[in-house]
C-alpha cells in the first residue's frame, strides 16, 4: 500500500435518539468518533484548517435512515478490514456502520453527485389503505403542487419521482435531491393531508449519479 492520500466512503445509519441530532452536530459527532478511533484525517489548507469530511446531505430532524453517506480523507491509507468495527466501538448508539469503501480521492464532491432520496413512510396506527391510495392518486394527478418554504413558493410536483402505497399501508416515495430542487417528506405528507406525527419516516436509499 503506497503512502498516498486515501478517500473513504462510509455508509451508516441514523437510528433511535440520533434522529433528533441535527446536521452540524452530526458532523461534530463524526469528528469525535474519528478522533477517538485515532484516524489521521487530512486537513484543509488555510488559517482555519478543518478536517476533510463531507456528509452527502442533511436528514430532516425526526427521520431515521439506513443509508447516510460520509466521505473522509486520510493522509495515510488504512486497511478496510475491521475498520467499521473499530469505529463502531467508539461510536454512540444509533450510528451503525453498514459499509466502508475506498473511492478515488479526486472524484467529485458528494453534494454534486446527489440525485434522489428514497423513503418508506409507515403509519403508526392502522389506516385506510384505499383512502391513502386515493390521496396519492389525486396528488400525482395535479400538474402543479405549489408549496411555500422559507417564505418562497415552489412546485413540489416535479420533485416527486415516484409515489405509491403498498399492501401494508406504507408509503414509498422517491424525492429529488439535486441542485434543481430537494423534496422533503414532511412537505409531501402535508400535501397529502396527513399529519407527520402519525407517520414514521425512514430513508432507505440515497441515489448518486455515476461520477
Amino acid at each position: 500500500m503506497t503512502d498516498q492520500p486515501q478517500r473513504l466512503r462510509i455508509v451508516f445509519g441514523k437510528l433511535g435518539s440520533q434522529k433528533y441530532v441535527g446536521h452540524l452536530d452530526l458532523a461534530k459527532t463524526w469528528e469525535r468518533i474519528l478522533r477517538r478511533a485515532e484516524i489521521s484525517l487530512s486537513y484543509t489548507q488555510g488559517f482555519n484548517a478543518r478536517p476533510k469530511m463531507q456528509l452527502a446531505t442533511a436528514l430532516p430532524l425526526g427521520i431515521t435512515s439506513e443509508c447516510e453517506i460520509l466521505d473522509i480523507w486520510l493522509d495515510h491509507p488504512l486497511p478496510l478490514e475491521g475498520l467499521a468495527e473499530h469505529l463502531m466501538a467508539v461510536s454512540p448508539p444509533g450510528l451503525p456502520i453498514y459499509k466502508i469503501e475506498e473511492v478515488p480521492a479526486k472524484s467529485p464532491a458528494l453534494q454534486t453527485l446527489l440525485e434522489s432520496s428514497v423513503y418508506v413512510i409507515t403509519p403508526r396506527e392502522a389506516v385506510d389503505i384505499d383512502d391513502l391510495r386515493r390521496r396519492v392518486h389525486e396528488l400525482m394527478a395535479q400538474p402543479k403542487i405549489i408549496r411555500t418554504r422559507r417564505d418562497k413558493s415552489y412546485d413540489l410536483r416535479p420533485l416527486i419521482r415516484a409515489l405509491s402505497v403498498d399492501d401494508e399501508g406504507r408509503i414509498h416515495v422517491e424525492l429529488s435531491l439535486s441542485e434543481q430542487g430537494t423534496g422533503r417528506p414532511d412537505e409531501l405528507l402535508d400535501a397529502l393531508g396527513l399529519p407527520d406525527t402519525a407517520m414514521a419516516v425512514h430513508r432507505v436509499q440515497i441515489k448518486l449519479r455515476q461520477a
